[in-house]
């Protein structure tokens, strides 16, 4: 008879540390032969930041000084090491892990915690569980140790410092393994072992007043930790969104108002995603499969995130006329390969088509020069003429309207260039690029003082005098005047 009771199951928990997982990374994508490190600056020194086996029989170590490490292995090959893209990759390992079960979350910067409780006998027992990651890890070119514990301490602490990842009796092996498997401190390491306490079983025998009044309470909730006696949770990562949608053809199409009109359909269905979240896709993937199995790619890179299907359709036109569509295609994908997250806006019946249209047409110049070479001008926090503005990609920044100047400023600005003068007022009669020019109305001056905190050649000469200058023959320039080095220049032209 059911009493209601029900036994809940032991956790199972598998950890998996990848030694060498910056080196094995960039190994996969580029094999070397013979002794590779990465290099990391670190204390104001280069230092090694990982290695492969060979480098380590060369007695070289991890946090060794680059010039140590070339004066002992000068055959050492190495580069520069990259954090942020092992940590991607570490990502991509934690996708990969879902496959033995869903609980799969991150353990420092090398290395996975995943809870197998309840998804062992999906590959027969955990033993060929094990077996399978360490044959699968081992075929894709990882060093990876593997420990199987009741907790997340107790994995960590067998993938590090045991000798099997499942041995036979837990407590024995966790007794016998190093104090430094409970992920203490360094310090507290060296003041246990002082103690004559180097491994687990002796911290277990010992009193654990003494401990925590020594040590505090974050030694002995590693032990239980380690032990099971208090649960340590581990959080999954969510995986990202994936926006990508697809339509298979019963019979082949070739048309390009066939394409266009497929592309609509997947186009209003993302978009529709993408308005769910929040976000506007910033490039855009088509991908026509042909069914010879060839596949040929549109890629449509947007001025400013969007999720607007009717804005968004015919910017695809003029990539889609390129295709050439073989004997029919039976397959598009449409995929937003990136996005972002768009600002909320306030609902209002003011149009903004003009906005938009600027939007569409930098778009479709994009698509002929590249988005990156159609820039703008903003402006810069300086008084300097040269450097109160910047240029920047059009596509990647939003127009500015804060050009605040007390002096009206040319609309085109050039590198100073001499004209013959005397006195501090601009000169009645000079010539400029070979033209003889009469000045008719002179405003100013207005005086700019150099930026004493940056280094530039041009403004050595000290302060400048600018004058608005307005010559009969219809020239409008801007002249300055330095005062330390007598001289004249001109340095823009008026509209």
């Amino acid at each position: 008879m059911f009493d209601g009771t029900r036994q809940n199951p032991t956790r199972r928990i598998v950890s998996l540390w990848f030694p060498r997982l910056a080196s094995d990374r960039v190994i996969r994508a580029r094999p070397i032969e013979g002794p590779f490190a990465l290099t990391l600056i670190e204390r104001n020194a280069n230092r090694i930041y990982c290695l492969n086996k060979a480098a380590e029989k060369q007695g070289l170590h991890q946090g060794m000084p680059f010039s140590d490490a070339r004066a002992f292995c000068p055959e050492l090959y190495s580069m520069p090491a990259n954090p942020k893209a092992d940590q991607c990759f570490l990502l991509t390992l934690r996708r990969w892990a879902t496959r033995y079960c869903p609980w799969v979350g991150l353990e420092g910067a090398d290395g996975l915690t995943l809870d197998i409780t309840g998804s062992a006998h999906l590959f027969g027992d955990e033993a060929a569980m094990i077996e399978d990651m360490h044959q699968r890890l081992t075929r894709a070119g990882f060093a990876v140790r593997i420990g199987l514990g009741v907790s997340r301490g107790a994995a960590w602490a067998l993938a590090h410092y045991g000798n099997t990842p499942t041995p036979d009796d837990m407590q024995t092996a966790l007794a016998t393994l190093p104090v430094a498997a409970l992920r203490i401190e360094r310090k507290t390491d060296v003041a246990l072992q002082r103690l004559g306490l180097r491994t687990i079983g002796d911290l277990i025998a010992t009193e654990r007043a003494p401990l925590a009044r020594r040590f505090g309470r974050g030694l002995l909730l590693r032990l239980d930790q380690a032990i099971g006696a208090q649960p340590e949770e581990i959080t999954p990562l969510k995986d990202p969104p994936h926006y990508a949608v697809r339509m298979s053809f019963p019979e082949p199409i070739g048309l390009c108002a066939d394409v266009m009109a497929g592309v609509e359909r997947l186009l209003v269905k993302l978009c529709e995603r993408l308005a769910v979240d929040g976000v506007g896709a910033r490039i855009l993937l088509l991908s026509l499969r042909r069914v010879d199995r060839e596949a040929q790619d549109v890629e449509l890179r947007l001025a400013r995130a969007l999720h607007d299907a009717p804005r968004i359709l015919p910017l695809f036109q003029r990539g889609i006329d390129t295709v050439d569509a073989g004997f029919g295609i039976d397959q598009i994908r449409l995929s937003a390969t990136q996005v972002e997250k768009l600002p909320v806006q306030q609902i209002s019946h003011v149009s903004n088509g003009g906005k938009n249209q600027l939007d569409d047409l930098i778009t479709r110049l994009g698509a002929r020069i590249g988005l990156e070479n159609i820039q703008q001008f903003l402006p810069a926090d300086s008084h300097i003429p040269e450097r109160s503005f910047i240029i920047a990609p059009a596509a990647f920044s939003s127009p500015s309207d804060a050009w605040a100047h007390s002096q009206p400023r040319p609309i085109r600005l050039f590198p100073p260039e001499p004209i013959a003068g005397d006195g501090s007022r601009p000169p009645a009669r000079f010539r400029w690029r070979r033209m003889a020019l009469t000045t008719g109305r002179a405003t100013g001056p207005e005086r700019i003082v150099p930026e004493w905190w940056m280094e530039d050649e041009n403004w050595r000469s000290g302060i400048r005098d600018y004058w608005r200058v307005e010559t009969r023959q219809g020239r409008r320039l801007w002249l300055f005047y330095t005062p330390q080095n007598h001289g004249w220049f001109v340095q823009g032209e008026f509209a």
